[in-house]
C-alpha cells in the first residue's frame, strides 16, 4: 500500500524546507523527500559558512530570466524583511556587511536549525537518504516509487535545485520531471562563478593569487563595480562572479581597474608635475604593489613619464580604463554558485509556481529559469516562491 500524503516535496534545500513548514502550517500533511544524508548543505556552506540569507535591497531587476516579469508576483508578496522577521523571532544574531546583505553572526548551522524547527513545529516529516526512482500521475494526484517504498500525494512540489556543486549533491533531477510533464527546460549554464584564463595570461597573473583590487568589469552591457580577486586559476571576487552570468563563451571582458578616474588627465598632470615618475609607481599608489608591478610588466611600461608622448599616455589611459580580456572559460558547476536557466517559467504560474497545464505540480527554488545577483538574492528566491507554492499546494 503506498503511503499518502497532501503534500510532497522532493528537495531539503532552503526552497524545500520554506516550502514545507508554509504548507504544514496550514494543516496540510507534508513530507519531505531528500536522496543525501543531510538537509541544507548548500545553505550550510553558503557566505563560507555563515549564509548570505537574504538582501533588503532586493528587487526584480536583481534576477535573470528569460521571462523576466515571472519573479514579480512572489517577490512582491514575501519580501525580504518577511524573512528578517522570521529569523529575529528565533533569536538569531545577523550582520549586515555590503549594502543590504544580511548574514548570520556566528553559523549557518542557526539558520538550517530555524528551518528544521519550523518544520517540526508545522509537523512536517523530513526523511533522509531516500531517492526517488518514478514519478506518475495518479487518480488526481502523484505516485512516486521512491526507494522506501510508494507514495502517493495530492501535490508534488519539486525543490531538487540545479546543476551548481554537483559535489553537494546536485542533479538534473528537477529538469528531468519537468520534462516529463512536458514543460521546456531552457538551456542551463554555470552563473556566479569564477573565470579561468588562458596559459599565457594564466601564467603572467599567477604570482599575484591571492591579491584582490577593486574594479569594475563590462560584459553585454552589464557593469558591476566590485572586487576583483586573482586566483592560480584565474579570475573570481565578487566583480567576475557577478559579470560571469552575463558572460558567454567567446565573449572579452572590459575591465576598468581605476573606476571612477580621469586617468587621461591624471597622467598628462603628473608627466608635468613628477616626469620622473613612472606608470607602475603611479598604479601602486592606488592597486596592491604587486600587482602594479605585474601590469606594468603585461603591458611592457617602463622608464618616467617624461619619456612617453600623450598619444602613448593616451593609450595607457585606455588600457587601464579598459583592460580587455578573452576569459578561457569557467571553473563550471564546480564552483558555480548557481544554474543559469532551468524550467521554462512561462508554463508555471507566477503566483503559485504550479505547472499550468498539470494541476498539482510545482516548481521553486533554483530548478526555476530565475537566477538572482551575487549578495543573498538567490536565497530570497528560494524564500519568496516556496512560499508562494506553500501557501496554495
Amino acid at each position: 500500500m503506498a503511503q499518502t500524503y497532501d503534500v510532497v516535496i522532493i528537495g531539503a534545500g532552503a526552497a524545500g524546507l520554506m516550502c514545507a513548514a508554509t504548507a504544514g502550517y496550514r494543516g496540510r500533511r507534508v513530507l519531505v523527500i531528500e536522496r543525501s544524508t543531510k538537509p541544507g548543505r548548500k545553505i550550510l556552506m553558503s557566505g563560507g559558512g555563515r549564509c548570505n540569507f537574504t538582501n533588503l535591497n532586493s528587487t526584480p531587476a536583481n534576477f535573470l530570466s528569460d521571462n523576466p516579469h515571472f519573479c514579480i508576483s512572489a517577490l512582491k508578496r514575501y519580501r525580504p524583511q518577511d524573512f528578517l522577521d522570521l529569523v529575529e523571532r528565533h533569536g538569531i544574531e545577523h550582520v549586515e556587511k555590503a549594502a543590504g546583505q544580511l548574514f548570520c553572526r556566528d553559523s549557518a548551522k542557526d539558520l538550517l536549525d530555524m528551518l528544521l524547527t519550523e518544520c517540526e513545529w508545522a509537523g512536517a516529516e523530513l526523511r533522509l537518504k531516500t531517492s526517488v526512482d518514478s514519478v506518475t500521475d495518479r487518480a488526481g494526484g502523484y505516485q512516486l516509487q521512491t526507494s522506501h517504498g510508494a507514495i502517493h500525494c495530492d501535490a508534488l512540489v519539486i525543490a531538487s535545485g540545479g546543476l551548481s556543486i554537483p559535489t553537494m549533491g546536485a542533479t538534473g533531477f528537477g529538469y528531468d520531471i519537468a520534462r516529463q510533464f512536458g514543460l521546456p527546460v531552457l538551456p542551463t549554464r554555470a552563473g556566479l562563478v569564477p573565470f579561468t584564463l588562458h596559459p599565457e595570461l594564466r601564467e603572467q597573473l599567477a604570482p599575484l593569487a591571492g591579491l584582490s583590487c577593486p574594479v569594475d568589469v563590462h560584459c553585454n552591457g552589464e557593469h558591476f563595480r566590485e572586487p576583483m580577486l586573482v586566483t592560480h586559476r584565474g579570475l573570481s571576487g565578487p566583480s567576475m562572479l557577478q559579470i560571469s552570468s552575463f558572460w558567454h563563451p567567446g565573449d572579452p571582458l572590459s575591465i576598468d581597474l581605476l573606476p571612477g578616474r580621469d586617468v587621461d588627465g591624471e597622467l598628462k598632470a603628473l608627466k608635468r608635475e613628477q616626469p620622473s615618475l613612472s606608470l607602475e609607481r603611479y598604479l601602486a599608489d592606488t592597486l596592491p604593489k604587486r600587482f602594479a608591478q605585474a601590469f606594468a610588466r603585461l603591458q611592457e611600461w617602463s622608464g618616467p613619464l617624461q619619456e612617453y608622448r600623450n598619444s602613448h599616455l593616451e593609450s595607457a589611459a585606455s588600457t587601464l580604463s579598459g583592460w580587455t580580456l578573452q576569459p578561457a572559460g569557467t571553473e563550471g558547476y564546480r564552483t558555480a554558485e548557481v544554474t543559469l536557466g532551468g524550467v521554462d517559467t512561462r508554463h508555471l504560474s507566477s503566483k503559485t509556481m504550479e505547472a499550468n497545464d498539470n494541476p498539482g505540480l510545482y516548481f521553486i527554488g533554483e530548478v526555476v529559469d530565475v537566477t538572482g545577483h551575487l549578495g543573498g538574492h538567490n536565497f530570497q528566491w528560494a524564500w519568496a516562491s516556496a512560499v508562494a507554492a506553500g501557501n496554495i499546494a
